[in-house]
């Protein structure tokens, strides 16, 4: 599962934005062939008042979060390879932000720590898994 959070001032991003931009992360990770509801993106508004960076509040603002679960970078080649491709996909949505400052991170956690509906998701690469991406659903297995 990969989970986005994307922290972010007030107006940076319309409902629109919001949309367009879930969408384009959930596109790339179903190119991939994760299943399309693997893929979590939550916005969370912060006034300026609450967004700090170097210690002074910032009036245009995002810090995005990447949970990556299901998948992991194998070596440094690999996880450069992910940084590339967020950036490419991230570029159209972001330079159109007069003054503003972003920044990314992701942390990678095992997947024996992840269910869903309670149901421990199948192995990388499994039929199972290819069935799942296919039906776009969670199924016994």
């Amino acid at each position: 599962m990969p989970l986005w959070t994307i922290h972010h001032t007030p107006g940076t991003f319309s409902v629109e934005d919001k949309r367009a931009l879930a969408s384009d992360i959930t596109d790339h990770y179903e190119r991939v062939g994760l299943p399309r509801f693997y893929v979590v993106v939550v916005f969370r508004e912060s006034v300026p008042d609450d967004f700090y960076v170097g210690g002074e509040p910032a009036p245009v603002g995002v810090r995005i979060a990447v949970d990556h679960i299901a998948r992991r970078g194998a070596d440094r080649q690999s996880r450069q390879r992910i940084v590339g491709w967020i950036n490419k996909m991230l570029a159209p949505h972001l330079e159109r932000i007069p003054g503003l400052h972003w920044e990314l991170h992701i942390d990678e956690t095992s997947e024996e720590l992840w269910v869903i509906n309670g149901v421990v998701p199948p192995p990388e690469g499994s039929e199972e898994e290819k069935r799942w991406a296919k039906d776009n659903a969670v199924t016994a297995y």
